[in-house]
């Protein structure tokens, strides 16, 4: 080998022997399984809701109508105590302990809660509200007053929870006036209805005929075979006497008229010329014409 070749390989050594160098290590490449995966957050809760935001929502129905029926109750209540002066929405809201509640349950109170309430009476200005009871009653003499006129007009008797509800302390009323009123249970659902005590239709009954009544067992029988053995006896049974209703009267079949001739009311000065040709009228005149 030539030697000069061999003194430049050494010192290429000795070049490279000084020069320092850095080494970088190769990395192992990454696994799917050591990617670390990115935490999923859980999705978020609903916000819990506050009493005082509860209040204030506009569209919870449920909140609404529990305002509106508060207030019925308590204008109810007023009347029954004697007061009868109307309100406006924010004296009621403040008797009733609600005046947290928001602008869009106020508006629906004021324009159609109240206003379309049936127990609630408006006031012209649509402004002012109070309780609107069945019967306008303030006190016994009105209330006698009105059950004497259902009396007269054969209208019955009145419910009494209808009076109680519209009569200011009622229960103190009906029993000062105890001596003019009749209570009847009806036997569908046990309620109470109330009747005019009419004292001059009062009849003293013989104490042998109300022995003879109620020997005899009805209970059992149909009203119409009661009607029927009352007439065997020749004695008339009570029939209904009540509002009938009108007959409607039938509609003739529009009949078709034969044309009659008329007679000409116009030209009473050529009565004499003129001709009416009916009958065998025609023949007759043409042989006339004929003959001249």
């Amino acid at each position: 080998m030539d030697p000069a070749l061999l003194r430049e390989r050494e010192a290429f050594k000795k070049r490279a022997m000084a020069t320092p160098t850095v080494e970088k290590k190769s990395r192992p490449e990454a696994t799917v399984k050591d990617v670390p995966k990115p935490k999923v957050r859980p999705p978020s809760a609903a916000p819990k809701l506050d009493a005082s935001n509860y209040k204030t929502m506009a569209g919870s129905s449920q909140y609404r109508f529990g305002v509106l029926a508060k207030i019925v109750k308590h204008m109810r209540n007023r009347h029954l105590e004697g007061e009868d002066h109307m309100l406006t929405l924010d004296d009621i809201l403040d008797e009733t302990n609600q005046l947290d509640v928001g602008s869009s349950v106020k508006n629906w109170l004021q324009t159609e809660a109240l206003q379309e309430n049936p127990k609630i009476d408006v006031s012209l200005d649509k402004l002012r509200f109070a309780f609107k009871p069945v019967f306008k009653l303030k006190d016994g003499k009105s209330l006698i007053k009105l059950l004497k006129q259902y009396d007269l007009k054969g209208l019955g008797g009145i419910m009494l929870e209808e009076i109680q509800e519209s009569l200011p302390h009622c229960e103190k009323v009906l029993k000062n006036y105890a001596k003019f009123i009749l209570y009847i249970t009806r036997p569908t659902d046990k309620k109470k209805i109330v009747f005019y005590n009419d004292k001059s239709a009062d009849i003293t009954v013989d104490e042998e005929f109300k022995k003879l009544w109620r020997s005899i067992p009805v209970d059992s029988m149909e009203d119409a075979k009661i009607a029927e053995y009352l007439e065997k006896q020749g004695i008339r049974s009570m029939q209904d006497h009540g509002p009938k209703k009108p007959l409607v009267p039938k509609r003739k079949k529009a009949q078709s008229k034969k044309r009659q001739f008329k007679k000409p009311r116009d030209n009473e000065h050529l009565a004499d010329v003129l001709v009416t040709y009916e009958d065998n009228t025609i023949t007759q005149e043409g042989a006339k014409i004929k003959q001249s």
